[in-house]
């Protein structure tokens, strides 16, 4: 009774151990050692396992493995690695004890590749490394989820950090090889969706092409969906990509691509596109009177990867900008990646040029060439930098470098030349014709813009020297068929100010560059200063900014005496251009007035103004003549204002009736050569 009452305890103590088991797990860590063993046998890389490791058995056989550290044995540095919080791989008991496990879910918590960057490619990078060949001895697994993983790129001795994190993915194996893996990461700050589906080869995959579909979103990066697919292929370090055909958008591309993986990747791409688009950011409200960004420009992780690639496009859409064809070659080798084009097609024009960017120093330098001729300017400038502001063909030549770490700094260290030469457009939204008449009477503030006006232009070109971040041009010259502005000044690209010193003329003919004439002179520069967005536009008189209510008195008075009782003179050369120049009163006009006594000396005119009383009248009626010359004998090319009439004023002083100029005196060159010595100081 002894023994049956010793072996009945024996018993029920087995089944309460084993009720326990099944409830809590059974702690296992004697297994550690043959798990990291058959690990190393299958993969070849060296598993530490410092967390604890379990067995539970109840509602499935559950192993579950804390705390694991995956590295190459060779890697002394112990940079590259693995790690992973934790493994949980649930199978059939059934299986187990058949010999051929079936794992129906592998669940891989918070892995963490650690991967160093090399500025360098190592010695030997080109010798094949040892295949991978996972031997899984007949095991089969259904599932495997990754939840919250991490790719970690760092370089200790540059201070760089990169990640793509919050990788969360779902793959599931087929039993006819197919493999779908489904999930999400944030590659930087970008948020990215992906979905792959693979065919995988029986073991050894090396040499055996492996057919892959793929699909992947990243809505800050690309405006619409990546698709596509190819087959990838292993050959030692060089993972090849051929086949490549899918679709951007609605846009198709083919072409190919590899990858060499032995240390310092070595990347080559070749894409064609039928139509390739390229999103830019667009600036907020207001943003041209903005000081530039102090925001760091991050481009180390150039000197990371060596790269070759071309791309083409029958039609490539950057920003809002059209371009068909497109063309780029781009080398990158040792941090320094020059990007070219030789055949770029722009709105019925071509551009050329070569972009080098320097990313081997602290502080990023660029240097840029370009040429563009014949481009249609509205469509390309306000597709690519949101401004609308001039229209026509546009030639142009610039080179240029700078260095820097923000758009702030970049535009304060810029140097270099740029010619701008526009020809056959217009200013949209400025009647430069309506501003100089404004200016007789105050100050401007901004551009005075008007959608309803523009300026007709026949040509405006400027050339620049650049340094330190200073545009400075002495050429500036706009021609149009009722104005002609020539002037010097200087831009800021830093500050986003500018100062212009211009002499604006108006000019007393349609015609535009064939015309010989000399246009007729404001008389007085006008300033352009302040910032570029909203300058300030003020004749260039002295004391206009101290006392501008006196200046416009004076400028006004000497308008009355150069042209005629109350300015009427003036207000005929404006009316004769659609400028509304005001009547002189009681109806009549100063071009137009016979009557000798219609000014007498000391009437409306001040006996101290020097360019008053009889002096100013006589140089009105020489300019009246001068614009009128040729209109009286029928012969010559007609000058004369609309509604002047052809016989000449009279004269003030006693000087004898003037005639008709022969007809190489129709410039009325003496007539010019008395402005510029009185106003063009």
């Amino acid at each position: 009774m002894r023994a049956v009452k010793f072996v009945g305890a024996a018993l029920v103590a087995v089944i309460v151990v084993i009720a326990l088991l099944l409830v809590i797990g059974i702690p296992s860590g004697f297994l550690t050692a043959t798990i990291a063993s058959r690990v190393e046998q299958a993969s070849g890389y060296r598993l530490s396992i410092d967390g604890t490791t379990k067995i539970s058995l109840w509602p499935t056989l559950n192993v579950t493995l804390n705390d694991l550290t995956l590295q190459d044995p060779k890697d002394r540095s112990g940079i590259t690695r693995v790690t992973i919080d934790s493994v949980q791989a649930d199978m059939s008991l059934a299986s187990v004890w058949s010999g051929h496990p079936k794992i129906s879910e592998i669940d891989v918590t918070h892995p963490v590749l650690y991967q160093p960057l090399l500025r360098e490619r190592l010695p030997n990078a080109d010798a094949s490394p040892k295949p991978l060949a996972l031997d899984i001895d007949g095991a089969t697994i259904d599932r495997v989820k990754i939840i919250n993983g991490e790719v970690v790129f760092s370089r200790v001795r540059d201070r760089v950090d990169g990640r793509i994190s919050a990788i969360n993915a779902d793959a599931v194996m087929g039993r006819d090889r197919k493999v779908n893996v489904a999930g999400t990461a944030r590659v930087g700050e970008h948020p990215t969706k992906f979905d792959i589906k693979a065919t995988t080869p029986a073991p050894p995959v090396e040499r055996q092409t492996i057919p892959v579909d793929f699909a992947i979103d990243m809505p800050d990066v690309l405006k619409s969906q990546l698709a596509g697919h190819a087959e990838l292929r292993l050959n030692g370090a060089v993972v090849m990509v051929n086949g490549v055909n899918g679709t951007l958008g609605d846009g198709a591309f083919n072409g190919w691509a590899s990858v060499d993986i032995a240390s310092k990747p070595l990347v080559k791409v070749d894409l064609d596109f039928q139509r390739l688009a390229i999103p830019l950011a667009k600036s907020p409200d207001g943003a041209a009177g903005q000081p530039w960004s102090d925001a760091p420009i991050d481009v180390s992780g150039l000197n990371y990867v060596d790269a070759q690639i071309r791309v083409s496009a029958n039609e490539a859409v950057i920003g809002d900008a059209r371009l068909a064809p497109l063309a780029l070659d781009a080398k990158l080798a040792g941090g320094i990646l020059k990007v070219g084009t030789a055949n770029l097609g722009a709105y019925g024009g071509q551009v050329s040029g070569e972009v080098i960017l320097d990313a081997t120093s602290g502080a990023p330098s660029f240097a840029m060439h370009s040429d563009l001729l014949g481009v249609r300017a509205l469509p390309l400038l306000q597709g690519l930098a949101e401004f609308d502001r001039i229209d026509g063909k546009l030639q142009a030549k610039l080179a240029l470098r700078s260095a820097g770490t923000s758009q702030r700094a970049l535009m304060a260290n810029m140097q270099g030349t740029a010619f701008v030469s526009l020809q056959d457009g217009a200013i949209r939204s400025i009647n430069v014709a309506q501003m100089i008449r404004s200016l007789t009477s105050g100050t401007l503030s901004g551009w005075q813009d008007s959608e309803a006006q523009s300026t007709d232009l026949s040509q405006l070109s400027a050339s620049f020297r650049i340094d330190k971040g200073q545009a400075v041009t002495t050429d500036l010259n706009l021609i149009g068929p009722l104005v002609r502005v020539t002037g010097a000044g200087t831009i800021a690209l830093d500050t986003k100010m500018m100062g212009f010193r211009v002499e604006p003329k108006l000019v007393m003919t349609t015609e535009g560059q064939g015309r010989t004439a000399d246009p007729v002179g404001f008389g007085i520069p006008v300033m352009i200063t302040g910032a570029w967005s909203q300058p300030r536009i003020y004749p260039d008189m002295a004391g206009m900014l101290d006392n501008p209510d006196a200046a416009y008195a004076k400028l006004r008075e000497m308008g009355k005496g150069l042209f005629g009782p109350d300015g009427a003179g003036l207000g005929n050369i404006l009316n004769s251009f659609g400028l509304g120049g005001a009547a002189a009163p009681g109806g009549g006009n100063a071009a137009g007035n016979t009557n000798p006594q219609a000014q007498q000396p000391g009437q409306g005119q001040g006996q101290n103004n020097p360019l008053g009383g009889q002096l100013g009248e006589a140089i009105g009626n020489l300019i009246q003549q001068g614009l009128s010359s040729g209109a009286g004998n029928g012969t010559g090319r007609s000058r004369s204002l609309p509604g002047a009439s052809a016989t000449p004023a009279p004269q003030a002083s006693p000087t004898p009736p003037t005639q008709d100029p022969p007809e190489a005196q129709q410039d009325s060159q003496p007539m010019n050569d008395v402005m510029r010595q009185l106003f063009n100081r």
